[in-house]
């Protein structure tokens, strides 16, 4: 059974810096492509960062220069280094594993003073 474990999310103040983590396990697979979404409260989920297998990125315009995707590919885990975080950045963010549609279950990130 597939399973997509985040973790790493909380509450920072503006301008504060998070590392989001996900783990996969279960898969019979190599996993090729993983990214990180996030969905405000109101608002429709939207893409952040992909990472394929080879490494190659794409990021979402108000990610670029924030935000950085990595992989651990024998672990089969991906990260997502975010800094100089802003209120406008708040939201649940979702790991997902694109090669199958499959979701993990969320992690809350809270950007507060």
């Amino acid at each position: 059974q597939v399973q997509l474990v985040e973790s790493g999310g909380g509450l920072v103040q503006p301008g504060g810096s998070l590392r989001l983590s996900c783990a996969a396990s279960g898969m019979f697979f190599s996993i090729n492509v993983m990214g990180w979404y996030r969905q405000a409260p109101g608002k429709q989920r939207e893409l952040v960062a992909i990472i394929g297998s080879g490494g190659s990125t794409n990021y979402a315009d108000f990610a670029k220069g924030r935000v950085t995707i990595s992989r651990d590919k024998a672990r089969n885990t991906v990260f997502l280094q975010m800094d100089n975080l802003q209120p406008e950045d708040t939201a649940v963010y979702y790991c997902k594993i694109l090669d199958i549609n499959f979701w993990g279950q969320g992690t809350q990130v809270t950007v507060s003073s």
